[in-house]
């Protein structure tokens, strides 16, 4: 690949925030990219938006993911794993001594943020160009807790260790990039107010959140042909709110 070469990306999760905002930087910059999601009628008007193509179905079960093969490219450059979120959300506070409960939540976030990454990626390394980018979107939650969801990303780290160790023979990296704070997306389902979001922003040196168009910058980076000797890292975008020390 050359910095010139247009490439085949595909983005799980492109229908809104980060991967939408990622999905519009490679399509700028003259790539081919498809985005997926579960909603066909979100990726439909982002697709129809951005003149991309999309295949929309639920990236955490083996079937589905199985099936939308047949609308994927054959051969892909870059994968950028975006699907993902704090199921906890969405969903009723579990009481105390429900535990039931308690792993029905802790379920559902690792369905949403580690099975998707997980069975997508491992669907399309068939598909992998000699030399390809994966970049998975994980969360700073994986430093500083947030329960079930925090777990769940930290696995992703782990995870893309092995799959930049497995893969780094084919030249393909594998990195992570995790977004503090960052609005202007579906992340927080408006159940955050302005002080919290104040509270958590005056951690960071610029004093402010991060936006969907940054991440993708960092996102676009990674999946640079230049990049290659840049793989199995976590790449921390927060405004400095956390730090490598």
């Amino acid at each position: 690949m050359t910095s010139t070469t247009k490439r085949n990306v595909v983005i799980t999760g492109g229908g809104t925030g980060i991967g939408a905002a990622t999905a519009e930087l490679f399509a700028k910059t003259g790539h081919d990219v498809t985005i997926t999601g579960r909603r066909s009628d979100v990726l439909a008007t982002t697709a129809e938006r951005l003149g991309v193509a999309h295949t929309a179905f639920d990236a955490a079960d083996p079937a589905a993911v199985q099936m939308a093969l047949d609308h994927l490219p054959t051969t892909i450059d870059v994968l950028v794993n975006n699907a993902g979120g704090n199921t906890d959300r969405r969903r009723p506070v579990v009481t105390a001594g429900d535990l039931a409960g308690v792993a029905d939540a802790w379920r559902a976030n690792y369905e949403a943020n580690v099975l998707t990454t997980v069975l997508v990626t491992e669907a399309l390394k068939p598909r992998l160009a000699d030399g390809a980018r994966i970049v998975t979107v994980g969360s700073v939650a994986a430093k500083q807790g947030s329960g079930s969801y925090g777990a769940a990303k930290a696995a992703l780290e782990a995870w893309n260790v092995e799959t930049a160790r497995t893969l780094g023979s084919r030249g393909i990296t594998a990195n992570v990039v995790a977004p503090g704070v960052t609005l202007d997306t579906e992340f927080f389902a408006g159940t955050v107010s302005e002080e919290w979001v104040a509270a958590r922003v005056s951690a960071a040196f610029n004093r402010r959140p991060g936006t969907p168009e940054e991440i993708a910058e960092a996102i676009f980076f990674l999946a640079r042909p230049g990049s290659g000797h840049l793989t199995g890292q976590v790449i921390h975008v927060n405004g400095g709110a956390y730090t490598a020390r």
